[in-house]
Formats: structure tokens, C-alpha cells, sequence
């Protein structure tokens, strides 16, 4: 009955969706791949809205409930059928009379299953703008296909979705987003450290500043952006992992190809901060350093992550490392892989459920010291665990995927826990009910 319900809710927010799309007109600007579609939503929201009345999906539900959500403007009703009905009967006052809508909408367009984009988004969400971000070698939910490449053609479909004088965006960095333009015969852009990248990043760096002490103290990012053989230089101070260089490239080639003002759009971009739980600094019990990476995970956003603990300065890492889901074939594989990465760089290391114990089995045949490794069955082990060991200095990273559910330790050695409501992901009551 459960599953009948959703089914009828979401054909009528979805028809409701489709007509709201013909009346009001707006323009749409749609972002896919398997790593980084929210931070890139995010960050072309960070310009765009300074410019045009603009909104975007709010949280990564899937496409099949987020996407008609969003172009209503409503929220999510869980599992209480009044929130829904109103939800609905809103969508009606939408359809039947003229209200205030925004000039733009940026969706997120994931997939976690065959058909996502083709059968369920394609057919009627005409984009004019599509960004494409990446597609790792093993993608996250690759268990529900047959291989890398139906995910890629999964996911590469929303380009031929747009409108014929629609633009593509496309990070040039991967081979297998940028070869998409020449299949999907749209105006295409590109953004990466390639050559001939139409938005070009360089001189790639870490913001550094020695504190009172005389430690040093990593508080940004810095690069110079190369677009129509002009240079100009980017500050990113609320950001610390490189891979969101991409999608702050991603947001200033939008900007640009609307036109919006360059020098203004770069002047936004700084005010750019990730969501909660994607790579935040939070400040930790004892003096200490969290950086707060518990929103989800897959092998290369994971990669990505141990590469940050590794460049920023501490006087002692510890990485609390999580579950990997959804990667059927690949889960021990890419475990012990991550396992033998963070080998050479934290100096303690914290596992936190089933599948972690191939991260052991990687860093242990790494020469990883068996005195600082610790595993645990929940979060909540994992959380009492931390309380008693993090000491003044720590720098300590903190990532798993969604189902681990690791904000709940990050929550524990908070140095404010007052603020978790603001600054920790999954706060809501229908999580916390979890």
C-alpha cells in the first residue's frame, strides 16, 4: 500500500510539474554525472542568484521525487500523506492561477537505477542548459548495471534531452564527459586544466597562514582562471579540497555563457561554501580540527578526501573512514585500495562497519601500524571511541557513505554541538527517527 501511494504521488507531482514547466517558462539549467552534482548546483546557485530570481533542489533526493519537488517549490513529505496533499493542492493553485515563479531552475539529475534519465527525465524535462561533471572508472551504484558504460549512457542522456540551440557544459578533464559533444551536436563549452579547456583553471594552490603559534594553518584555495586569453585571479577561502575547483569553473562558465558579468561573478564566487558534511572544517573538542566529509562517499570522492587530509597541515591525522555502499563487484577492491592510500598519511585510523575491514587489509599489508588502527560495528561505537582520544592539534577527517551515518561521530567531538542543527548534514527529524 505503502509503495501504491508513492507511485500515485509522484505521477501527479510530476504531470503537475510538466505543466507548471509549459505555463511559467523557465529556463533550466540541469547537472548529472557521479561526482560532484551538488557542489556544482550549489556553486552556479552562489553566481546565478545574484544576478536572476533563481531556485534550485535544496537536497539530493532522487530524480524521480526531487525533480518535481523542486520545479513546484514544495517540500518533501516523508511518510505523512497531509504534507503530500497539500503539496499537491499547491501544485493545482500553480497550474490554475498566475503566481510569482523563478526566471531559472538548477536541478540535480541523479541516477541510481537503469532508466532514471531516459525513461523517467528525458522524455519530458527539455534542458537549455546541461553540465556534466565526471564519470569515475567505477561509479557509485554500479551494482544496478550491467557496467561502467550503461552509466555513462545512462547519465550522458540528459545531453541529448536539450533544446536544440541548448548549451553543454563539460568537464574537459574526463575523457569520457567531453567525448559526449561529439555525439550530442549541441554549442559546447568546456571547464578543467586542459589545455583547451574554454575555462581554464592554473597555478593551483592551497591557502596557508602561519597562526599566532607559528603552525600553519590551511584556510583556502587560490588559482588563476584562463578564459579568451584573459587571466583572472580566483580566491576560494571557505574551500579546501581541489576537486571543487571544477565546479566553481562549472558555475563561472555558466555565469559567463549568460552573460552575466565576469569580473562581478568572480567577486560571488568567493562567497562560495560547500554544504554540510561535503569536506566542511568544523572546529573539534581540545582544540582540534574536524574535517566533516560524512554526506556520502564512493572511491573517488574518497580519494579525494584522503588527498585533502594529506596536504593540510596538523600535528596529528586520524581518518574515520566509513562503508563504501553500492558498489556490488567492486566493494572489496576498492576498500583495500583506499586502505592502502591512508596508510602513508593518517597517523591514526578509525573504521567504522563491515565492509571497512578490506580498508584494514590495505593499509595493514601497507605497513600501517595495527597499534593505531581500530574498527567498529556503528557510528555510535565509533563516536564514544573518539571522544576519548582526540587531543589538542588533531587534524581529523571524518567519511563514509550515507547509510553509515557518521555525523553522528563527527556530532560527538564537535567543539560547539549547540550548531549541529546548521552545520552537520541529515538533522532532520525523519533522519534522526532513523
Amino acid at each position: 500500500m505503502k509503495n501504491l501511494f508513492k507511485k500515485i504521488i509522484v505521477s501527479i507531482l510530476t504531470w503537475q510539474a510538466r505543466i507548471v514547466l509549459k505555463k511559467y517558462k523557465p529556463k533550466i539549467i540541469a547537472i548529472t554525472g557521479s561526482v560532484g552534482k551538488t557542489s556544482t548546483k550549489d556553486a552556479i546557485f552562489t553566481v546565478l542568484s545574484k544576478f536572476k530570481t533563481v531556485r534550485k533542489s535544496e537536497k539530493s533526493f532522487n530524480s524521480e521525487i526531487g525533480l518535481p519537488l523542486t520545479i513546484l517549490g514544495v517540500p518533501n513529505g516523508w511518510s505523512n500523506p497531509a504534507i503530500w496533499i497539500e503539496n499537491i493542492i499547491f501544485g493545482f493553485s500553480l497550474i490554475i492561477f498566475k503566481k510569482s515563479y523563478p526566471e531559472y531552475l538548477i536541478l540535480e539529475v541523479g541516477v541510481g537505477k537503469p532508466g532514471d534519465i531516459k525513461k523517467n527525465v528525458a522524455p519530458w524535462l527539455a534542458p537549455d542548459i546541461v553540465v556534466i561533471t565526471r564519470f569515475p572508472d567505477k561509479p557509485v551504484h554500479v551494482e544496478f548495471f550491467d557496467s561502467v558504460d550503461k552509466i555513462v549512457e545512462e547519465k550522458s542522456a540528459l545531453a541529448f534531452a536539450l533544446k536544440k540551440d541548448g548549451l553543454l557544459i563539460l568537464n574537459h578533464d574526463d575523457e569520457k564527459v567531453y567525448a559526449i559533444h561529439t555525439k550530442a551536436n549541441r554549442r559546447t563549452v568546456s571547464y578543467g586544466t586542459n589545455n583547451n579547456a574554454t575555462y581554464k583553471a592554473t597555478y593551483v594552490s592551497y591557502i596557508n597562514t602561519t597562526d599566532t603559534k607559528g603552525d600553519e594553518i590551511t584556510h583556502g584555495i587560490s588559482f588563476k582562471l584562463e578564459h579568451d586569453g584573459h587571466t583572472f585571479p580566483i580566491i576560494l577561502p571557505n574551500i579546501i579540497g581541489m576537486h571543487y575547483i571544477d565546479s566553481v569553473l562549472a558555475a563561472l562558465a555558466c555565469a559567463m555563457e549568460l552573460d552575466c558579468d565576469l569580473l562581478l561573478s568572480i567577486g560571488y564566487i568567493s562567497e562560495y561554501n560547500t554544504p554540510p558534511g561535503r569536506l566542511s572544517l568544523i572546529e573539534g573538542v581540545n582544540n582540534s580540527t574536524i574535517i566533516d566529509d560524512t554526506y556520502n562517499s564512493s572511491p573517488v570522492a574518497a580519494m579525494a578526501a584522503i588527498e585533502v587530509l594529506k596536504e593540510m597541515k596538523s600535528k596529528r591525522k586520524i581518518a574515520v573512514l566509513g562503508d563504501m555502499l553500492e558498489l556490488g563487484k567492486f566493494t572489496e577492491e576498492e576498500h583495500h585500495i583506499l586502505g592502502e592510500k591512508v596508510a602513508h598519511i593518517a597517523d591514526m585510523l578509525i573504521l567504522v562497519g563491515p565492509r571497512a575491514k578490506f580498508i584494514a587489509d590495505g593499509a595493514l599489508e601497507s605497513g600501517f601500524n595495527i597499534k593505531n588502527l581500530y574498527s567498529f560495528d556503528s557510528s555510535k561505537t565509533a563516536a564514544k571511541f573518539l571522544v576519548g582520544v582526540v587531543e589538542k592539534g588533531d587534524l581529523v577527517l571524518v567519511k563514509g557513505s550515507q547509510g553509515v551515518r557518521l555525523e553522528r561521530a563527527v556530532e560527538a567531538i564537535m567543539a560547539h554541538p549547540e550548531l549541529k542543527n546548521k552545520l552537520l548534514c541529515r538533522q532532520e527529524r525523519e533522519w534522526k527517527n532513523r
